[in-house]
């Protein structure tokens, strides 16, 4: 990039970080009046009964209208639904832990310095979800290791911030929907409820964060990215898709429940048709936003 260009997007930058001003001031503030302290928010129970009680909402299991859906015998649905629950806890203890580090990074750095206040509540409050999902899997279940390779960040740090923040969105988007819909759901445990409305309560602030400095970056910076560049951008968030999805499939969970051969069980599952329309609903909203920014073209390859 010449030394123009780079005058060029730092401005758009600077000028697309001051027109978020007052949404960031907004979230903020917001962040310090409900702040939760997550050490006396809960108190854990002693013990749980994963067959006697619903941790995740069946219809959202990764086998849910699928041949392996285990349906027929509702303990075992249970039992399965528990161990849903340990997995979606813990492929978010992964996320945060990667988002807390790149936010850490990007603190106070000059030409973020202006978002740094929210970026301290931010990395602070993944960090409070981090001990109610590690509570839960370190008291009751195990916490499921993660197969997720990170992506390099190497290159340009203009793509790097961009793609950052968009794994970021997509991640939360997607986690928050689960959130949303088992704070709802009266089937559920209490402290399955607590842990998914508590997360959310925050992840609606993260949210409006990522979608605006998602779009501040684009603004910015996608005017000076070459073809070559652009087409990597694309293809890399395409890969955050699938690989986000992937881990909702873990074999380790089936496994643990019972089957077989888990692999050709995650495989099955992920193709089912059942399972790409849950997906698809899913995903429509964080989808729906960076195909209207432009941001992507189309939608990803072998994820819907």
């Amino acid at each position: 990039m010449t030394e123009r260009a780079e005058s060029d997007a730092g401005l758009r930058l600077r000028e697309g970080i001051e027109g978020i001003s007052d949404t960031v001031r907004r979230l903020t503030e917001q962040s310090r009046v409900r702040y939760q302290n997550p050490y006396e928010a809960l108190t854990w129970p002693e013990s749980v009964e994963p067959e006697e009680q619903w941790f995740f909402s069946p219809e959202l299991t990764s086998l849910h209208a699928t041949p392996y859906d285990p349906t027929h015998d509702e303990r075992a649905a249970r039992r399965f639904a528990f161990q849903e629950a340990a997995n979606f806890f813990s492929l978010n203890i992964h996320g945060e832990k990667s988002l807390m580090a790149g936010l850490a990074t990007r603190m106070y750095r000059s030409d973020l310095v202006e978002i740094s206040d929210y970026l301290h509540h931010f990395l602070d409050e993944e960090n409070k979800h981090s001990v109610y999902f590690g509570g839960f899997c370190r008291r009751y279940a195990k916490l499921y290791r993660s197969r997720h390779v990170p992506f390099a960040e190497g290159g340009a740090r203009s793509v790097a911030d961009f793609l950052f923040f968009s794994k970021a969105l997509l991640f939360e988007e997607h986690a928050d929907r689960y959130n949303v819909l088992q704070a709802k759901d009266s089937r559920l445990h209490e402290l399955a409820r607590f842990i998914n409305h508590a997360h959310h309560a925050d992840e609606s602030r993260h949210l409006a964060f990522n979608r605006a400095i998602v779009q501040v970056l684009w603004q910015a910076h996608a005017p000076d990215w070459d073809e070559a560049t652009l087409v990597d951008v694309r293809a890399r968030i395409g890969q955050f898709f699938v690989t986000t999805w992937r881990e909702y499939y873990n074999p380790d969970v089936y496994a643990d429940v019972g089957f077989e051969d888990p692999w050709q069980v995650a495989e099955d599952a992920w193709s089912h048709p059942a399972q790409r329309a849950h997906r698809r609903a899913v995903s429509a909203k964080c989808l729906r936003f960076f195909l209207s920014h432009g941001i992507l073209e189309q939608d990803p390859a072998d994820v819907f």
